[in-house]
């Protein structure tokens, strides 16, 4: 198994990319690879990659790969997210989509088109770097897709599924002729797996791309939920991971937790650690989990205005680059993560009815609803988180 972290910059946050510091770039690094992570993921802006649809500036990407290049320095390995797009609750969108010139992000030909122009630019690039995995079409990008009651987009890019479709073609064909051989995959929020009235669906994360992604975070249904320390936050993780393979035609396809954090609306700092462990043991033997990403590395400073609250605490390192509890828990189990192989699916499984080719239905896996508080009381009784199955 791979053990990594999303990079976020101690220096200026993603702002960085505005005038990237090599030096504390390296020390960010230099610390990352200290602790025995072997991968990271960054995130480019969009905007300071492509401020017009027809200019995609060889400056910013060549940023992108001096930032590749120093994480070779360190024997890292890294992943690119292409269009971002949306982080940490700020939208990072070029003029050319927005207010006098909005369109639509999945539907919108010219801005397709503009999409996959900067898709392939990078993936030009990055072929050429060895230690640079692939990319990632961009952070949760499906959510401004989104139409779910009290949970849309403020300015939505409204698709259907077959426009999602079209979507991916363009995009991960662009990158696939520009790169053959490099990765390429999606990353969603959990609304792809729960919402019925997300466009995303399911079916797309389990076969578009080289593996199924998942994002965990519990602050938004399973702590509300459940409280503090309660069993069910350190399983949820696993319990997405569980659900993705369920909706995979696919036995074999690869899985990669792709975020997992530890947000301190749900988790305290003196719980952190544990927290850190109990999710870690309880994915670790996953069948077709390949790689676990933790978000993230770096917490955001404090100089820095109007983030969510616990977006400031959700780094391994705080922002001036000390080591936090969880820091030393988690590269005190990586020896271990790093011997972990997959084992077989666990005997039996807890079913549930949902359309594979429209996602209706979905909101019955919902971490509101009765499959999760079941499928959590039998992982707890028999000390073996259980797998689940489409019907």
């Amino acid at each position: 198994m791979q053990v990594g972290v999303n990079y976020t910059p101690s220096t200026g946050w993603f702002h960085s990319w505005l005038d990237p510091d090599p030096d504390a770039i390296r020390r960010d690094l230099e610390a990352i690879a200290g602790l025995g992570l072997d991968h990271i993921r960054i995130f480019p802006l969009w905007p300071l990659l492509q401020p017009n649809r027809t200019l995609i500036r060889e400056r910013a990407i060549d940023d992108v790969v001096a930032v590749c290049r120093l994480a070779d320095e360190f024997d890292l390995q890294v992943s690119v997210d292409a269009i971002n797009g949306h982080l940490s609750s700020f939208d990072f969108l070029p003029s050319w989509v927005v207010t006098w010139h909005r369109a639509n992000l999945f539907t919108d030909a010219q801005v397709v088109a503009g999409e996959a122009a900067l898709v392939s630019a990078l993936a030009a690039r990055l072929r050429e770097e060895p230690n640079v995995d692939g990319i990632t079409l961009g952070n949760e990008l499906p959510q401004f897709a989104a139409s779910t009651p009290g949970h849309s987009h403020p300015t939505p890019s409204p698709c259907t599924p077959e426009q999602a479709d079209a979507w991916f073609d363009a995009l991960m064909g662009a990158a696939s002729q520009a790169w053959p051989d490099g990765g390429c995959f999606s990353g969603f929020d959990d609304d792809l797996w729960f919402a019925d009235e997300q466009p995303f669906t399911p079916r797309h994360a389990v076969t578009r791309g080289a593996a199924t992604t998942v994002h965990s975070w519990v602050f938004g249904q399973v702590g509300p939920r459940f409280g503090e320390r309660h069993p069910a936050l350190t399983l949820f993780p696993r319990y997405l991971l569980e659900l993705a393979r369920a909706w995979s035609p696919d036995p074999d396809r690869p899985l990669w937790l792709q975020e997992i954090g530890a947000p301190r609306t749900c988790v305290s700092d003196e719980d952190a650690p544990a927290f850190l462990a109990g999710t870690l043991d309880a994915v670790r033997d996953t069948p077709g989990l390949e790689a676990v990403t933790w978000w993230c590395s770096h917490d955001v400073s404090p100089d820095l205005a109007d983030f969510p609250s616990l977006e400031y605490s959700l780094g391994l390192f705080t922002h001036d680059g000390v080591p936090k509890p969880e820091a030393l828990q988690l590269a005190e189990m990586i020896p271990d993560l790093h011997a972990q192989v997959s084992t077989s699916p666990a005997a039996g499984a807890l079913e549930f009815s949902a359309d594979r080719t429209t996602g209706a239905g979905r909101s019955v896996c919902s971490p509101a609803g009765e499959l999760f508080a079941a499928w959590v009381d039998e992982a707890l009784a028999t000390g073996r988180p259980p797998a689940l199955r489409l019907a």
